[in-house]
């Protein structure tokens, strides 16, 4: 069935509005967002669609199609509260957002909604940032209000912090937002300039969701933010991003064992970021896979936010040979997915090879897709008459 035909089968009517936004894969500057850090990331072609109508009254209908949900779920637009009940955690990313165009003096009007989405969630492809921007596509859309880019991605970042409980960066918003089709976006989370690099030809981006979930809500993100706050005092400095090596093994018996190691993949972090955007740049192989791997590496032992899983999947994929360029966790951590860059005429055995040994570690099937760098999110013409399938 086609995905008109389901609004029209859930909610008896056209809809109106269709808006679309990617997931997100960062390359490199993991963790390193929400400390002011330079961040690569890039849009992908998997992607979450918002069909929606406005309606009268005062109650909004979401339905989320796939969850397996016996009736669409009701938000009365005049009480726009947190939702605690666990089983309406992913409400709060929607609601946080329709919050936020109401506190900015914006009159959102009641809409139905179908949510489609073949991007995986709990996978570290930022699926949270993607419905929360493709909402507020929605609600500019039907209230007849226009905010760029950034200042709508500063709102979807507040209903994240404010509803959902995730401490995140900017990152993740603006990189759904913002990134250009066939380019890395060289965001500074200080100042949110951006700058576009087109990706090298001849490589593809190969993604392995472990489907382990990573729960950025259950305290352990927090955790890592309140430990670089913490190390950042210590150093009197506004972000590590802006410390060095020195600095850190000057203060190291201040910091203790963990917040030393915690500032340390900050610093290296961010040092990172500069290296592989500068290899972006003159087309460098070599320093691009190093990066990547000294990224993963730092992810896993200083940071302590990979696990098994993925470890395993990096592993595979520097045993696969020449023709991988590079490979790291992507994401938050604690699960989620790897990101491979490997020269295109491989990404195939490549992706056959981290299945395999996937399946030969673990006795389950990986997730694994290749894919491409996109536009950012927007609103297209919805979908046209169509026979069901």
């Amino acid at each position: 069935m086609s995905d008109r035909n389901e609004f029209q089968r859930i909610f008896g009517g056209e809809p109106t509005v269709a808006a679309v936004s990617p997931g997100r894969i960062n390359l490199i500057g993991e963790h390193i967002d929400y400390l002011g850090g330079h961040v690569m990331p890039i849009a992908i072609d998997k992607r979450m669609t918002i069909l929606a109508r406005p309606v009268e009254g005062s109650i909004s209908r979401i339905w989320p199609v796939g969850l397996g949900m016996e009736k669409p779920v009701s938000i009365e637009l005049d009480d726009l509260s947190r939702r605690t009940d666990p089983s309406e955690n992913w409400l709060n990313y929607i609601v946080g957002v329709l919050a936020g165009y109401h506190d900015a003096g914006v009159t959102v009007p009641a809409f139905d909604a179908a949510i489609f989405s073949n991007l995986p969630t709990g996978a570290g492809l930022s699926s949270s940032a993607a419905l929360e921007t493709a909402t507020a596509l929605v609600v500019e859309s039907t209230s007849g209000v226009s905010q760029d880019p950034v200042d709508r991605a500063l709102l979807c970042q507040r209903a994240e912090h404010d509803y959902a409980g995730v401490p995140c960066g900017i990152m993740d918003q603006l990189a759904v937002g913002a990134c250009r089709e066939g380019h890395a976006m060289l965001l500074d989370c200080g100042d949110l300039s951006m700058k576009h690099f087109p990706l090298p030809s001849g490589v593809s981006i190969l993604v392995a969701d472990t489907g382990v979930k990573h729960a950025l809500g259950d305290g352990e993100y927090r955790l890592r933010r309140e430990d670089c706050e913490e190390a950042s005092r210590i150093l009197g400095t506004d972000s590590l991003c802006d410390s060095t090596l020195p600095d850190l093994e000057a203060a190291r018996k201040q910091l203790g064992p963990r917040l030393f190691a915690r500032a340390r993949h900050a610093v290296t972090e961010a040092q990172r970021v500069a290296e592989f955007s500068a290899a972006l740049e003159r087309n460098d192989m070599e320093t691009l896979g190093r990066t990547l791997r000294e990224g993963h590496d730092s992810l896993r032992i200083d940071y302590e936010v990979s696990c098994d899983e993925l470890d395993i999947l990096v592993e595979a994929a520097y045993d696969f040979g020449p023709e991988l360029v590079g490979s790291r966790m992507t994401g938050g951590g604690f699960g989620g997915s790897t990101v491979s860059l490997v020269r295109s005429g491989s990404a195939d055995s490549l992706k056959r090879h981290l299945e395999n040994k996937y399946q030969e570690k673990f006795g389950r099937d990986l997730n694994c897709f290749i894919t491409s760098a996109a536009g950012g999110a927007g609103l297209v013409p919805p979908p046209t008459n169509q026979p069901s399938s």
